[in-house]
């Protein structure tokens, strides 16, 4: 067995299946396929059941995953150890992100990693609960995540990092009823077209408390993508309740923000494994600590 093998192997389940793998990998399938033979036959079982054209991971595969990405991890992570002894010179930090966190403090986050060390690259991936991005660093496939949750989280088996709490803001267009920084109460929303995640998503289980003492709010469009929001209101279809992460991009974009008087937070927390961290997950760990710290200084809020 070596790295290549499990490189193939994960390549092969990410992509699901053996001809769209070696495309990525720019080898040929046959050469893939023989690596995989080769691997099962070391391990003494299948890793893949054909199904069509396509590929069903058998159960001794599923097991295998996450103990291959660690593998590989800590392969990259001697790797960037040696880098390391003169700077970190390369390498990606894989983080898994939520829409909302993923913009604030995500971005800020990025833009000071980036300028702390410019050859490594942060590959934000995308999850859209909790416990998606819990799932994600458990596994291995990130090593880093950025959630956003009703109350704090105290996941098992990880390390958790309280960066900050996010009140909500009402964001609407410029010339309406709500002016910019003025705090708007949840009975000031009587009779507001709304556009607002589904059901059931975590951030619509927030607006629909803030909104409870709202007779009369009418949601007039329901979205999946939370980017598509911000256009939304800005083209007059409604106003918006976001956590604050938004603020300055909308503002940017010349909608109104308006804070709202509700005890409702978006509780944002970097959870990490307590090892397995490549030398750049390290350090971006290290600065988002001394960002929950020190906070965003009054430039960046603006």
């Amino acid at each position: 067995m070596d790295a290549r093998q499990l490189e193939y192997f994960l390549a092969i389940v990410e992509h699901g299946g053996f001809n769209r793998a070696a495309a990525a990998l720019h080898v040929a399938q046959p050469s893939l396929s023989q690596a995989m033979a080769n691997l099962e036959a070391d391990l003494g079982v299948a890793l893949f059941h054909r199904v069509g054209r396509g590929v069903v991971l058998s159960d001794a595969a599923l097991e295998l995953l996450e103990p291959s990405r660690r593998v590989l991890r800590d392969l990259a992570a001697v790797r960037d150890t040696a880098a390391a002894l003169a700077g970190l010179h390369g390498g990606t930090v894989e983080v898994a992100t939520m829409p909302s966190p993923g913009i604030e403090p995500f971005t800020t986050l990025v833009r000071r990693f980036a300028e702390a060390h410019p050859a490594v690259t942060v590959s934000a991936r995308a999850a859209f609960t909790p416990d998606e991005v819990l799932t994600l660093v458990r596994g291995g496939a990130c090593e880093l995540g950025l959630l956003g949750s009703a109350t704090p989280v105290r996941p098992s088996g990880l390390d958790v990092l309280h960066v900050e709490d996010q009140p909500f803001v009402v964001v609407a267009m410029s010339g309406g009823e709500f002016e910019d920084d003025v705090m708007v109460r949840p009975e000031d929303l009587a009779g507001q077209r709304l556009v607002a995640s589904r059901p059931g998503s975590l951030m619509r289980s927030l607006v629909d408390g803030i909104t409870a003492d709202g007779s009369g709010t009418r949601i007039v469009s329901v979205v999946d993508h939370r980017t598509s929001i911000l256009p939304l209101v800005l083209s007059g279809v409604g106003v918006a309740i976001l956590p604050s992460s938004w603020t300055r991009l909308a503002r940017r974009c010349g909608a109104v923000v308006a804070p709202v008087e509700h005890a409702a937070r978006l509780h944002v927390a970097m959870v990490s494994l307590p090892a397995h961290l490549t030398p750049g997950a390290r350090a971006l760990l290290t600065l988002t600590r001394a960002y929950a710290r020190r906070g965003k200084p009054e430039a960046e809020e603006a």
